[in-house]
């Protein structure tokens, strides 16, 4: 009965049973349609709007889709800059990349609790459009709506593997392939560790980790020399064993015999003693389509004016070593005219995470001063190569033993700035001013064209380019790694 009922009362099955029941001739008065139409336009209502309400709770393109987050959380980034090619760009480097198909908790599933995977930040913002962030407004007025994002300093994983899924030279073939990319967000995974006191529990995804490679036909081939892992953290994250220093909540990742068999791609390798290891760009914030896009951005820091001598972005540290020389720093730069100091605060941190204010501060100097801080190396060299400014090192760490890939052959001294304070030293000994102010300035213009001619490789596109015109840090990467690979044999 209630079928039937329901059944007379939409309109495209009351139409049939009027047919039925009565002859053709007959009609209906107006207001008796419009009575019967009244239950059908509740029920297509009421169903409507529970559809509209299950689709914005549980829209599948959100990794946290089952539990309550930020709603900008995508996979996949088909909403900020079109959809992906719908055929791949010619591969124009020897390498051909094969990226392993892992199961998901060694990457996708960590990002479902994406609140709890920085210790200090809420990650959701920065793990959406697959590593790439939040799109902000073109910095400038430079570039298109979908090049600049709020990237994270620490989330060169996710990036390199977005791209590597769109790249030319991936292939499906495992037999044509001479470089295996293994995606584990490892950083992702030690960060959210950090306070584990169990030393079990906090190596326990790493261990899995290296079980698991060691169990793919491919890693038998050449015994994992051919694979490699891309960490978004510094290594110290992943050094706990062999490092003897405090342990403040590293695991022992790169202390596994699987993966020092491996290459490992780091924003930071231990420069010592890690053979295994090579520097890759922090994430800046610009991801360039084409190149465009690139030459716009290059043509506009290029006609920048600059009216600061040089300018430091960046806080002050507690303790001896790094913190006193940038305690030195930050009272030199606040002490001259002819310094622009920006000094991130827990009060205020947007002054240093504002892409626009850094990117805009750095622009208008000629030196960028980069001081060590809880490790050697720190996002902001890179954002100063992207804004064209001359990066002045305090420690040979801090770049020229880390991005050997990515830095100009022959004396550093054509790019770049070296005040060399030495290990342990409390201060920094010399007037930064008065160093900066003695480089001609015919020199000083020359550094910044090098640098400026660096931006692209620094950079990481966006990964649904195709047709660039120009290689970028992942390209670098590709090309520098398989003639690593090819001289292990």
């Amino acid at each position: 009965m209630m079928l039937r009922k329901l059944r007379n009362a939409l309109p495209w099955t009351a139409a049939g049973a009027a047919a039925d029941d009565k002859p053709k001739s007959s009609t209906r008065h107006p207001k008796d349609q419009a009575s019967k139409l009244k239950p059908a336009l509740f029920l297509i209502s009421f169903f409507a709007f529970w559809l509209l309400l299950l689709y914005f709770r549980f829209d599948p393109r959100r990794p946290d889709a089952a539990i309550r987050g930020p709603p900008a959380i995508n996979l996949t980034l088909d909403d900020v800059a079109g959809t992906p090619p719908d055929a791949p760009a010619a591969c124009r480097s020897r390498a051909a990349v094969y990226v392993h198909s892992l199961p998901s908790k060694f990457n996708s599933d960590l990002l479902l609790r994406c609140r709890s995977l920085n210790i200090y930040t809420d990650m959701c913002p920065y793990v959406s459009n697959r590593g790439l962030g939040r799109p902000i407004p073109p910095v400038s007025g430079v570039g298109g709506g979908g090049s600049w994002f709020a990237t994270h300093q620490f989330i060169a994983e996710m990036i390199f593997h977005a791209r590597l899924e769109n790249h030319p030279c991936r292939v499906s073939d495992p037999a044509r392939a001479n470089l295996f990319y293994v995606p584990f967000y490892a950083g992702l995974y030690a960060s959210s560790m950090f306070r584990e006191l169990s030393l079990p529990a906090r190596d326990a995804l790493a261990v899995d980790l290296a079980e698991h490679v060691q169990s793919l036909p491919a890693w038998r081939r050449r015994g994992g020399r051919d694979h490699f892992l891309v960490l978004g953290r510094t290594a110290w994250d992943f050094l706990r064993l062999s490092n003897q220093g405090p342990d403040f909540g590293a695991n022992s990742l790169l202390d596994l015999p699987a993966v020092r068999n491996m290459s490992v791609l780091t924003v930071e390798r231990q420069p010592w003693t890690g053979s295994n290891q090579h520097g890759i760009p922090y994430p800046s914030y610009f991801h360039p389509s084409t190149s465009a896009e690139m030459q716009a951005w290059r043509q506009h820091v290029t006609d920048s004016d600059r009216p600061h001598l040089f300018s430091f972005i960046g806080g002050p540290r507690k303790g001896p070593g790094k913190a006193a020389i940038r305690e030195d720093l930050i009272r030199q730069c606040g002490e001259s005219a002819r310094c622009e100091l920006v000094v991130c605060q827990p009060s205020s941190p947007a002054a240093c995470h504002e892409p626009a204010r850094v990117l805009g501060v750095m622009a208008a100097s000629r030196f960028c001063l980069q001081a060590p801080g809880d490790s050697f190396t720190r996002r902001s060299a890179f954002d100063a190569v992207l804004a064209g400014c001359v990066p002045v090192f305090f420690s040979p760490h801090t770049a020229y033993t880390q991005y050997r890939w990515y830095l100009p052959a022959g004396d550093p001294g054509e790019y770049s700035v070296l005040i060399d304070v030495g290990e342990g030293a409390t201060r920094l000994g010399v007037e930064i001013e008065e160093v900066l102010a003695a480089i001609p300035a015919e020199k000083a213009a020359a550094m910044r064209r090098r640098v400026i001619g660096m931006i692209p490789e620094i950079t990481y596109a966006h990964p649904n380019a195709t047709e660039l015109g120009f290689r970028d840090a992942v390209d670098v990467a590709l090309d520098a790694l398989l003639e690593h690979v090819e001289n292990q044999s």
